[in-house]
């Protein structure tokens, strides 16, 4: 088990990165949609979908 762990660490690091990348980026947009934060940021003035997206309170 050490040797393929050894002959396979950069594949183990570079994949607990990617996941800890996508981990954070879950975790931002989760905080951000609790907050009531949109997540396309642009103008929605020009959106043909601006009455869908976004509830009017």
């Amino acid at each position: 088990m050490i040797i393929w762990i050894t002959s396979n660490i950069g594949t183990i690091t570079a994949a607990a990165g990617i996941l800890a990348i996508a981990v954070t980026a879950f975790v931002i947009i989760l905080k951000d949609k609790k907050k009531g934060k949109s997540s396309c940021g642009c103008n929605c003035a020009h959106c043909a979908m601006a009455g869908s997206c976004h509830k009017t309170k």
